[in-house]
């Protein structure tokens, strides 16, 4: 469940000017630190996604997620977003709510961004953790799948199209629960968000990929520690991607979550929030 969830701590819901693009986020803790715990969802996705991690991080660090530019119920400018977008938005944003020191989380395409937040502004990063992380393979069978599922979910709107869209997160279907797909069903039901995301998808247009994807050399530039977190069942891709990132990124660690999919921290929580605080609480700078 997502609010009944929340509601059992304190939180702050709201909206914040990020470089003039109206954000919207949740935050938890203490909200007066300048060092925060950030999580970063991912295509198509929106701040829910870790509604199951956010008081227990919150218990410990300020703890922040957010709907990226052009995603949930943020501004959706209309041009394609490409990776120099995004890290620009987040940047805007930690100025704007005050953060300068940084645990970034990311999941899929948010591991991506944060992969690339890491090395423009390795300063800000006290850590990193990609989960299930995008942007270093270029596999024109997952770029269908993600444009089709993602695609059909929006342009035919449906309580039905919507479930297809998460149940292709978990690794059983049963864990897409009602309150999920209402809330990502009232995002994609959103006045233009047809337009909003044929452009977030642009990053599953080849060329537009192409530059814009990490690769082992550029992965050996992040120099803050990190966590790279994958499952044994994730639909983007194997196992040995995960190896790739770890094995390119000099002070790195890998964490296998079994019976899951695409969505570790929705999926398996409680292993999720223990094995990721475990990794904070190694690297608090």
């Amino acid at each position: 469940m997502i609010w009944p969830t929340l509601s059992q701590g304190e939180y702050k819901l709201g909206f914040v000017d990020a470089g003039g693009i109206r954000t919207r986020y949740l935050e938890a803790g203490d909200t007066s630190s300048d060092t925060a715990i950030v999580f970063l969802h991912g295509t198509g996705g929106h701040l829910e996604a870790f509604t199951r991690n956010i008081h227990a991080h919150a218990d410990h660090y300020r703890t922040i997620s957010l709907d990226m530019i052009g995603h949930g119920f943020t501004d959706k400018p209309d041009h394609h977003y490409e990776i120099h977008h995004y890290v620009r938005h987040l940047h805007d944003f930690f100025e704007a709510v005050g953060v300068k020191r940084i645990h970034l989380h990311g999941e899929s395409m948010g591991g991506w961004i944060a992969a690339q937040y890491a090395l423009d502004h390795p300063d800000q990063l006290v850590s990193l953790t990609l989960n299930t992380c995008g942007g270093l393979n270029t596999d024109p069978k997952v770029m269908k799948r993600v444009t089709d599922v993602t695609m059909n979910a929006v342009a035919n709107a449906s309580p039905e199209t919507v479930r297809a869209r998460l149940e292709w997160l978990m690794n059983s279907p049963e864990r897409v629960t009602d309150d999920l797909l209402q809330q990502r069903l009232a995002i994609y039901t959103q006045p233009g968000f047809v337009k909003a995301i044929e452009n977030i998808l642009c990053l599953q247009i080849m060329d537009i990929r192409l530059r814009n994807v990490l690769t082992d050399e550029s992965l050996m530039g992040i120099k803050c520690p990190t966590l790279v977190v994958w499952t044994s069942h994730d639909p983007t891709a194997p196992l040995t991607t995960a190896h790739r990132f770890c094995n390119a990124i000099p002070d790195c660690e890998l964490y296998v979550v079994e019976d899951s999919a695409h969505w570790p921290q929705w999926e398996k929580p409680e292993e999720f929030n223990t094995m990721h605080l475990e990794f904070l609480a190694k690297h608090k700078g």
